[in-house]
C-alpha cells in the first residue's frame, strides 16, 4: 500500500487540491457543501496516491473546544474520504494515522472529530471515544445546545486524563455544519 504524504494546504498545488475536491464530492455522494470545502482547509492534509490517483484524504484543522472552563487547542478531523472501489484496503486507517501522528506530536490539547454511523468503527477502533455529554456551540447568538449531534462526536485525549465525557462540549461556530 503506498503510504501517506502529509502537507498544509498552502504547500498543495491546484491541481492537488481539484483532486481532493473531486474525491471528497464522489464520496460523499454530491452532499459534500462548499462549506465542509472550507472547513477541510488550512490545515494539514494526508493523501494516499497511487500512479497519480487520489485514493484518500483527511485533514486536521485546528478549532477551539470548550470544556470544563477551558478552551482547549483541538485538532479536529475532516474530509476523511476513499476512492469507490479502494475501500477496505487499510487506506483510511493510513491517513487517520498520518493524522494522529501530527495530533500527538503536542501541538494539540484534544483530538476531536464527527462520524456517521457507518465510519465510527475505523475511529473507536483506533482509540476514539464516543462523546456521551451535551453538545453546544458558541454562535453569534449565544450558546446553542445540539442535541441532534449526540453520539456523532468522538475525542482522542492527547494527554492524561484526559477530559470528562460525560461533561459539555462547545465548538466554535462555523458556517454549514458546526460538528
Amino acid at each position: 500500500m503506498p503510504e501517506p504524504r502529509t502537507a498544509h494546504t498552502s504547500d498543495l498545488t491546484a491541481a492537488e487540491l481539484a483532486a481532493i475536491r473531486a474525491l471528497l464530492d464522489d464520496s460523499f455522494e454530491g452532499r459534500f457543501t462548499d462549506d465542509d470545502w472550507d472547513h477541510a482547509l488550512c490545515g494539514i492534509h494526508a493523501t494516499v496516491w497511487e500512479d497519480g490517483v487520489l485514493l484518500a484524504h483527511g485533514s486536521l484543522v485546528q478549532r477551539r473546544l470548550l470544556h470544563g472552563g477551558r478552551a482547549l487547542r483541538t485538532g479536529y478531523v475532516e474530509a476523511v474520504a476513499v476512492r469507490d472501489g479502494r475501500r477496505r484496503e487499510g487506506l483510511a486507517t493510513a491517513v487517520m494515522g498520518a493524522l494522529e501522528g501530527v495530533l500527538l506530536r503536542g501541538a494539540y490539547e484534544l483530538g476531536a472529530l464527527g462520524a456517521s454511523d457507518e465510519a465510527a468503527p475505523l475511529y473507536t477502533g483506533r482509540g476514539w471515544r464516543q462523546w456521551r455529554g451535551p453538545l453546544a456551540v458558541l454562535a453569534p447568538s449565544g450558546m446553542r445546545r445540539i442535541p441532534e449531534e449526540a453520539g456523532s462526536v468522538y475525542v482522542l485525549p492527547v494527554a492524561a486524563p484526559g477530559p470528562d465525557l460525560d461533561g459539555e462540549l462547545v465548538c466554535d461556530w462555523r458556517p454549514g455544519d458546526v460538528w
